[in-house]
């Protein structure tokens, strides 16, 4: 430290307030500062050896109406909380924790809509443009946003799905038009907080996962003739009933254990030969010929109905992999089951 009757440097005033707050809070208040700001404190703080209390007086003093100032004029809002962030947790970090909230605020923002009947919402919208649509299916829940598209027209349905495909950051001033323009549909739901990630293809496969397989196969279908490559990249992601084929033994035997089985002499009705003979050979003597008898037993059935005894199926493969006992899309060792 300088001499007591010099007037103190910044260093040494902040070296003085570290000191009279003490440890633990003095840790806090580094992780805002940069490195070389944390070396020139502790440097200093490592050469005194006594601080006169007048130094330490006035950097308590400073520091207090310093504060005041800020109090008064800092207004908040995300560019703030931005700063805060990247100070406390770093630059990168910061930015994923303010994306998170971000988000959260957004995703609030769209509860009247979550909440609504998703055919009434389909009717609202479908007399805007396809990429309007697709950006406020963008700020949904993807089961949400599936029902809403299910419940359009199927031209309609291919334009949104392939203006999804097709996002990906969206700024606030876009959003602030589309909020513009549907105010009176859609009470200003949307929020215009900052930029964020939506749509493209993740999120079609997510909603896609959700539709009816009906409604998936005209999508496709549809979709083949004016984008095959995103037919291809979709497809590449999502995992459906027929990829049961795909899958062996072991990992049937597996799967096997956690369907119904009513569900699955309903999902067996309109699959594969193939995908028959490996569910078959994957049971024991006695369940294969109940399974083939109820099969019987059912007669024609709904196509809506066999298509959702298929979902349930899916739905309880997605269960096994989420919980690690099957892996989709991906290699394992020995112990892991792989659904290619």
């Amino acid at each position: 430290m300088p001499d007591v009757d010099a007037k103190p440097s910044g260093i040494d005033k902040a070296s003085s307030l570290l000191l009279s707050l003490g440890v633990d809070l003095s840790s806090k208040i580094l992780q805002y500062l940069g490195e070389s700001e944390i070396e020139r404190v502790l440097l200093a703080l490592s050469k005194a050896n006594s601080i006169p209390g007048d130094i330490r007086t006035t950097a308590v003093r400073e520091a207090f109406q310093t504060f005041q100032k800020g109090a008064s004029s800092q207004s908040g809002g995300i560019e703030y909380s931005r700063q805060l962030l990247s100070r406390a947790m770093g630059p990168q970090r910061g930015a994923e924790i303010l994306e998170r909230i971000i988000a959260q605020q957004q995703v609030s923002a769209f509860e009247m809509l979550g909440n609504a009947n998703p055919a009434q919402i389909a009717a609202l919208l479908q007399d805007e443009l396809p990429q309007t649509i697709a950006l406020v299916l963008s700020y949904l829940e993807a089961k949400v946003a599936a029902d809403i598209l299910t419940s359009m027209p199927k031209d309609l349905q291919v334009e949104v799905t392939l203006r999804l495909a097709a996002m990906d950051r969206v700024s606030p001033q876009v959003v602030q038009a589309v909020e513009r323009a549907l105010k009176n549909k859609l009470s200003g739901v949307l929020n215009d907080a900052d930029f964020r990630t939506t749509g493209g293809v993740d999120f079609l496969v997510k909603m896609l996962n959700q539709v009816d397989r009906g409604t998936q196969k005209s999508l496709f279908e549809a979709l083949e003739a004016t984008d095959p490559k995103l037919v291809d990249d979709i497809r590449s992601n999502m995992f459906t009933f027929d990829d049961l084929m795909k899958i062996d033994d072991r990992t049937m035997q597996r799967v096997l254990r956690d369907i119904n089985k009513s569900d699955l002499a309903l999902a067996l009705k309109a699959a594969p030969d193939r995908l028959r003979d490996l569910v078959y050979r994957n049971l024991s003597e006695r369940a294969r010929e109940n399974l083939k008898e109820e099969i019987d037993i059912l007669g024609p059935q709904l196509a809506k109905n066999v298509y959702a005894a298929q979902r349930r199926i899916v739905d309880a493969v997605r269960t096994l992999e989420e919980s690690g006992e099957i892996v989709i899309g991906g290699s394992g060792g020995a112990e892991n089951e792989v659904i290619s």
